[in-house]
């Protein structure tokens, strides 16, 4: 009996341990906190999520509060040709990687402002990953441990820009060009999420995360090689299917199973 009711009580920390938590951060009384989704309400945590997730006050109605961006990331990484689907790279091969800026970011709900010159910007729904951790020369079976959870993100593109300027900084880091959802998940298997992109009520994208073909934890330490990561960092996981060009008054929505999504509205 007593071996039975251990096997018991593991079981239930597992299914606890397991189950899906959603962070956000908010602004309520001119404060930013951050606080975990419980339906309608937001309880507050203190500050430090990285390390513990540790109720701070009453709950608060999560129509009292202003959602932001889920975090203030140092840096903003982006995996390419990561979906046979798409363009594919090799799996062999170190993951093709290129930044995206901080300033690029923009929250669900509200608007794209194009650059006046461009002429062809694209969406790209993605998974993204939210660091947990300070990251260095850490290995692929480490890695997982350094990632705190995951959103959902639109790394918008503009192709001309992609084959004309040395780098990709203009053509994936202007500012917009970072969609990103309002709420981390934690305790979810990132490497299998259905991720469907929509562009004015039409699926444009769908495909599962399993597809991908340089997995987080490659991705996680491959990047620690080179760069220190810090709690709060994101990376962009890369696109899978077609992608097409945006016009004025479009929107998109990029919805991946248990994360939620962000929509916004393109404006040229």
């Amino acid at each position: 009996m007593k071996k039975l009711s251990l096997v018991l009580f593991f079981i239930l920390s597992l299914n606890l341990l397991a189950k899906e938590i959603q962070i956000v951060r908010y602004e309520y009384n001119d404060k930013v906190h951050y606080g975990k989704i419980n339906k309608n309400t937001i309880q507050p945590l203190e500050d430090n999520i990285y390390k513990e997730l540790k109720p701070h006050g009453n709950p608060i109605p999560l129509s009292k509060v202003k959602l932001l961006l889920p975090t203030k990331p140092q840096n903003v990484f982006a995996v390419g040709m990561n979906f046979a689907s798409h363009l594919a790279s090799s799996s062999n091969m170190p993951p093709p990687l290129f930044f995206k800026s901080p300033s690029s970011l923009i929250k669900s709900g509200e608007t794209v402002f194009l650059p006046k010159d461009s002429k062809n910007v694209h969406f790209e729904g993605e998974l993204v990953l939210v660091i947990g951790k300070k990251t260095k020369n850490v290995s692929i079976k480490e890695a997982p441990n350094y990632i705190f959870g995951v959103t959902v993100g639109n790394d918008l593109t503009e192709r001309n820009w992609q084959s004309e300027d040395l780098q990709w900084m203009r053509a994936k880091a202007s500012d917009g060009f970072g969609p990103i959802g309002s709420r981390i998940t934690i305790g979810v298997d990132y490497n299998n999420l259905l991720l469907t992109t929509k562009l004015n009520g039409e699926i444009v994208q769908q495909e599962n995360t399993k597809y991908m073909i340089h997995k987080p934890a490659k991705v996680v330490s491959y990047l620690s090689k080179y760069f220190t990561l810090m709690p709060g960092d994101l990376i962009y996981m890369g696109t899978p299917g077609r992608t097409q060009s945006l016009n004025n008054a479009d929107i998109v929505s990029v919805e991946i199973e248990k994360l939620g999504k962000v929509v916004n509205t393109i404006k040229e």
